[in-house]
């Protein structure tokens, strides 16, 4: 059964930080809070811990449209193609936010992503899971988990998430009740932005 670990978005605590690194270093599975609904993450350098996910999902890893979420806008050169002036503005207005946005992922992208000509970005208006990343030292590769129940999509009590995921993960961040809106996805790909899927982000920054 996974470790269950209360994280306080205010001021996370180093020590329940560097725990889940450690986990998340060796390959584990966690669970963990955002400015929208939990996600299912894992070490984008981990290959073992990507399948494990594509798993639970029931999907094939090379159809799997994961995204990264990264600390700040400094980690996207590792991973995305050069970006226009105009595309790094809106960037930099919505984020941290509640917004997915799709860009051309570049040559560095891991192994297991190398087709891939785009990637989804995430920089979560949410302390916990960014110092993770920032700790962790690369993107986690995530995804939101979702109920089959057609009207509550989205779990938001932490303890119900733990009692229906933790037998399948490592640890689950216990981080206060989520959202269950999920992000807004925006693909600036072409000339100009697209949404996706409206979500929990306001357009006006587009």
């Amino acid at each position: 059964m996974a470790e269950f670990i209360k994280i306080y978005n205010e001021n996370p605590n180093q020590k329940a930080i560097d725990k889940v690194v450690k986990i998340l270093k060796n390959g584990g599975l966690v669970i963990y809070p955002t400015d929208t609904v939990y996600g299912l993450g894992c070490d984008i350098t981990n290959n073992k811990a990507l399948e494990r996910i594509a798993s639970i999902k029931g999907i094939k890893l090379d159809k799997a449209k994961f995204s990264f979420i990264c600390e700040n806008l400094s980690h996207l050169s590792d991973y995305v193609k050069q970006i226009d002036t105009a595309t790094f503005k809106i960037l930099k207005r919505a984020l941290p936010g509640p917004y997915t946005f799709i860009l051309p992922g570049s040559n560095n992208l891991p192994k297991v992503f190398k087709k891939k000509k785009t990637v989804g970005i995430r920089i979560p208006d949410n302390n916990i899971i960014r110092t993770l990343v920032e700790n962790l030292g690369n993107p986690i590769v995530s995804t939101s988990i979702r109920d089959e129940d057609e009207i509550l999509e989205y779990t938001t009590d932490p303890e119900l998430i733990y009692e229906k995921w933790g037998n399948l993960v490592d640890v689950v961040i216990d981080g206060g009740y989520g959202d269950n809106t999920a992000s807004t996805i925006v693909d600036l790909t072409m000339d100009y932005p697209e949404v996706v899927r409206e979500g929990k982000g306001s357009l006006d920054v587009l």
